[in-house]
């Protein structure tokens, strides 16, 4: 299955704020939806469903790309889904976007397809690229790379930085300094339910 394509304000109205999908605010549902959706009974198939999709469309991937980071995650020590967080939350287009770098993690992705961003001063072009502590994140030594990175970095002011990152705006510089705790990934979601989701698959 591809990455979803479509109107992004019909998936967050759907599922709920996804930051990393898109920051457009959808307007209110029309009360006649509200009426129609409230008397239904919700199966427990369909919670762990939609907890998947809110996985699955905040990091932008596949549903393959998901199931192969449940299984990695089923094989690591500790809790399957806070290890299935970190990974995500590690990839190189989520830094990216957590840096502020990028408006949503797409755009981030694009950067990273652009060969706007070094790793460790390397060019780096795979946006599932892990990022790992001490990775230093920098900005292609070209002024265009330079003016989009300062000018998303301006708009995304806002919505500040989680503390396992650090960003040195005069070197434009992005620092990565340990494994995200879950307490500070900020999304409104039961990773334990999309374990359950794949137990059958994973």
């Amino acid at each position: 299955m591809s990455r979803y394509r479509g109107p992004r304000v019909r998936m967050i109205r759907r599922l709920g704020t996804l930051p990393g999908l898109t920051s457009k605010i959808p307007k209110s549902k029309p009360s006649y939806i509200n009426q129609s959706t409230s008397n239904k009974k919700i199966s427990q198939y369909r919670i762990r469903l939609e907890e998947k999709q809110k996985l699955r469309f905040h990091y932008g991937i596949t549903e393959r790309q998901l199931l192969k980071y449940v299984r990695i995650a089923r094989r690591a020590k500790g809790s399957t889904g806070q290890v299935l967080l970190q990974l995500l939350e590690m990839r190189l287009d989520n830094i990216i976007f957590r840096l502020g770098m990028a408006p949503t993690i797409p755009g981030a992705r694009q950067l990273v397809n652009h060969r706007h961003i070094l790793v460790n001063d390397c060019t780096v072009d795979i946006p599932s690229f892990r990022c790992k502590p001490r990775d230093v994140i920098t900005i292609r030594n070209r002024q265009k790379s330079q003016i989009l990175i300062k000018k998303n970095r301006d708009s995304y002011q806002k919505y500040g930085i989680p503390n396992h990152l650090t960003f040195h705006s005069v070197q434009n510089m992005g620092l990565v300094n340990q494994i995200i705790d879950r307490d500070w990934i900020g999304l409104k979601i039961n990773e334990l339910l999309v374990v359950e989701y794949y137990s059958r698959q994973a």
